[in-house]
C-alpha cells in the first residue's frame, strides 16, 4: 500500500502546471457561511418489496396535468422561492461528489442548505435544458427546474471543478485524499445552468434507476385511461430528439409515499434533456432533418435513425388521443412566445451554423407542430 500511495502522490507532483493552475481558486476571500447540505427526501420501502412497489408506481404513472402554455413565460426562469438563484451573483458551496458523466457540472450547497446542480462551460447542454425544460413545463410535462444564471460564485471550487475531481478521485483509489480547494477560495462562473429536482420523491429499486421508455409501453395495458397522456409524451420525446434516453434519465417520483413505500399519486418525468434539439444537441440544420413520423398515415414514430439505434425507445403508433392532446397544446403557443424560448436559451450563440438565429428555431419548430397537428386522425391500434 505505501508504494502505491507513493505513486499516487507523485503522480500528482508531476501533474502538467497547467493543470495545477485549473486546481487554484479564481480569487480569495472570507467566505459566507453555508450550512450542511439539506439531505434528499428518500423512498422507505421493505427491501424485498421495492421492485413490486416499483413496478405498481410505473403503471399507475401520470405523465401530464392541464397548463394554459398560452399565459407561460418562456423567457423567464421558473418561480424561485427561496430568492437564492435571483440574486446578481448567485453564490454556494462546492460540495465534494465523485463526478458522473460526461459533460463538466458540480453539485453546490445554498446558504439554506438545498443542494443544487451546476452545468458550466461551453457545453450545449446547457442551452438544450433550459429551453426543453420550460417547453414541456409549458404544455404539461414534468421536468427538473432549470435555471439560467448569468453569474454564479462557487465557493471551494477549483477553476475547472468537474475535470479536477475526476483526476483526484482517480488518484484517490490510489490513497490520496485531500480537497482541492479550501472554503475561502471561490471562482465564478457566466452562464450556467442550475437545476433544482422536481418536488417529489425518487422511486429506485436497487438496479432500477429511472425507467426504460419500453418499460413505460409494457405499462400502457395496466390503465388504459392513461394512454392519452403517455402517448403525448412520447411524441413530445421525438418533438424534441431525445435520443439519450437510457434509464437512468428518466425518473420515476411520488408526491406523497405511504409508510410502506407504495404510491398512489406516481409521476414519470425525463430526467435529463441536455442531448435535445439535434440529435447533436443544438443543431439546427440536423433537428430540421429530424421527422416527426416515419409513417404519417399511421402515426408511426421511431428514434432508431438517432444515436443508439433508437435507445430505450421502441417503435410505436401514437394513439390520436396521444395526438390530438399534444398538438392542442403546442398550438397554444405563439411565434413570440416560442422565440424569445430559443432567445432566453441562448441558442443563437450556441448552434454552430450560420443564420441560426432564434426566428430560424421558431420556423422550424413550428414546421414541426404543423406535421404534428395535421397528421390525424391516428389509426386505432
Amino acid at each position: 500500500m505505501r508504494s502505491r500511495r507513493i505513486w499516487a502522490t507523485t503522480a500528482f507532483v508531476s501533474l502538467p502546471v497547467t493543470f495545477l493552475w485549473l486546481l487554484l481558486p479564481a480569487r480569495r476571500d472570507d467566505p459566507p457561511s453555508f450550512p450542511s447540505p439539506r439531505p434528499a427526501k428518500k423512498w422507505h420501502v421493505d427491501p424485498e418489496k421495492a421492485h413490486q412497489q416499483r413496478d405498481r408506481a410505473l403503471k399507475q404513472a401520470r405523465t401530464w396535468h392541464a397548463t394554459d402554455p398560452h399565459s407561460a413565460d418562456l423567457s423567464a426562469n421558473p418561480s424561485d422561492p427561496s430568492g437564492l438563484l435571483s440574486t446578481d451573483v448567485v453564490e454556494c458551496r462546492h460540495l465534494e461528489k465523485a463526478a458522473g458523466g460526461t459533460s463538466p457540472k458540480f453539485d453546490c450547497v445554498l446558504a439554506d442548505g438545498e443542494v443544487v446542480r451546476v452545468k458550466y462551460g461551453l457545453t450545449k447542454e446547457i442551452n438544450a435544458e433550459i429551453a426543453a425544460t420550460r417547453l414541456l413545463t409549458a404544455l404539461g410535462f414534468g421536468t427538473d427546474r432549470v435555471y439560467s444564471i448569468q453569474r454564479l460564485r462557487c465557493h471551494g471550487c477549483a477553476r475547472e471543478p468537474y475535470y479536477t475531481t475526476k483526476t483526484l478521485d482517480y488518484i484517490h483509489v490510489r490513497g490520496v485524499a485531500s480537497k482541492a480547494v479550501p472554503d475561502e477560495g471561490y471562482t465564478d462562473f457566466e452562464w450556467v445552468a442550475v437545476e433544482r429536482r422536481f418536488d417529489a420523491v425518487t422511486i429506485e429499486a436497487e438496479d432500477d434507476q429511472g425507467w426504460a421508455w419500453f418499460e413505460l409501453r409494457d405499462a400502457d395495458a395496466a390503465v388504459p385511461r392513461l394512454r392519452a397522456e403517455r402517448d403525448a409524451l412520447r411524441l413530445a420525446a421525438v418533438l424534441l430528439a431525445h435520443w439519450d434516453n437510457k434509464a437512468s434519465n428518466q425518473r420515476l417520483m411520488c408526491k406523497s409515499p405511504a409508510a410502506d413505500g407504495s404510491c398512489a399519486d406516481s409521476i414519470a418525468i425525463i430526467q435529463d434533456l441536455g442531448s435535445t434539439f439535434g440529435p447533436s444537441r443544438v443543431d439546427l440544420a440536423a433537428w430540421t432533418k429530424s421527422p416527426i413520423w416515419t409513417d404519417r398515415a399511421r402515426c408511426a414514430v421511431s428514434m432508431k435513425m438517432f444515436p443508439y439505434g433508437g435507445g430505450t425507445f421502441p417503435d410505436g403508433q401514437i394513439s390520436e388521443g396521444g395526438r390530438r392532446l399534444l398538438a392542442r397544446q403546442l398550438a397554444a403557443l405563439s411565434d413570440a412566445q416560442l422565440t424569445t424560448l430559443f432567445t432566453a436559451a441562448r441558442f443563437p450563440g450556441a448552434d454552430d451554423h450560420q443564420g441560426a438565429d432564434a426566428n430560424a428555431w421558431t420556423r422550424v419548430l413550428r414546421a414541426k407542430i404543423d406535421e404534428i397537428a395535421s397528421a390525424g386522425p391516428c389509426p386505432e391500434r
